[in-house]
């Protein structure tokens, strides 16, 4: 980070004192032009003004450019290299908790291998997100053949954990979409985390799929007219005390424009929130 912050602050200095030389060396041709050649051809002076422009237009680019894409570069190899030395000490976790789980009979030794399995099912969420967001960067567009049914099951199975105090309702129609699979899981989490978090003391979620639509209500605090208009905003939060960045619904927001998702959001002030979404 603090690499990057130095590069960019180079880049900054260099473009500065180009950009001053460039512009001083204009005004000393053009006065050398026009008073000492004594120049009057305007067309000629022009020609020469361009092809200065022309270079120095190249020079800044270069400049701004090409630094910036070595350090994506090299951001985009240490990401490749990362995620491949992390698929083998999950894999090992995971081979290796199954084979102690058949050898466990003990009560607090199958609750300690549960908490490691929990554990292990994160940081295997965390390498297939890294995978993805890099997939991003590479691809135009990520698209699969899913029953969204299912995902939302798993993810709600995945959340139950984190989230043992609250009641999920489902209530799910068999429905296959095309679509991106691990961006929509996203979006999913970022929906229910946000309805757990404004919940007050109805600790429900309910879940209903039909028609193509997605529907995730809560009864938690709700939002006023005057802040729907701002919810998707980055870093926008109607609680400042709650935790977290306020940037999941703008990310929901983004995925939904770019993946033809309708969104829309019902919600009144401490009743709750309806997010839906429309896959049709």
């Amino acid at each position: 980070m603090v690499l990057g912050i130095n590069l960019f602050r180079n880049q900054r200095i260099y473009i500065f004192i180009f950009y001053f030389l460039t512009v001083s060396t204009f005004l000393v041709t053009f006065n050398y032009l026009t008073n000492d050649l004594k120049v009057s051809n305007t067309f000629i002076v022009m020609l020469i003004f361009i092809c200065l422009i022309i270079l120095s237009a190249i020079f800044i680019s270069k400049l701004a450019v090409d630094p910036l894409q070595e350090y994506v570069t090299n951001l985009q190899n240490l990401s490749n290299e990362t995620l491949h030395e992390l698929n083998l000490p999950i894999s090992t976790i995971k081979t290796n908790l199954q084979m102690l789980e058949k050898k466990l009979t003990d009560e607090k030794s199958i609750k300690r291998i549960n908490r490691i399995k929990q554990a292990s099912k994160m940081l295997e969420s965390r390498y297939n997100e890294l995978d993805y967001m890099i997939k991003t960067q590479t691809s135009l567009k990520i698209e699969e053949t899913f029953l969204l049914d299912k995902l939302v099951k798993e993810r709600v199975k995945f959340l139950q954990n984190l989230y043992p105090h609250i009641s999920f309702k489902l209530n799910l129609n068999s429905i296959q979409i095309i679509n991106d699979k691990i961006g929509l899981s996203k979006v999913i989490d970022n929906i229910i985390d946000n309805g757990v978090k404004y919940s007050k003391d109805i600790n429900i979620i309910e879940i209903t799929l039909k028609n193509h639509t997605l529907s995730i209500k809560d009864f938690g605090c709700g939002i006023d007219e005057l802040e729907l208009i701002e919810i998707f905003d980055n870093y926008y939060q109607t609680n400042t005390r709650m935790k977290g960045f306020g940037i999941g619904l703008g990310m929901v927001k983004r995925f939904c424009d770019t993946n033809k998702i309708t969104l829309n959001i019902i919600s009144k002030k401490d009743v709750g929130t309806t997010i839906i979404l429309n896959f049709k």
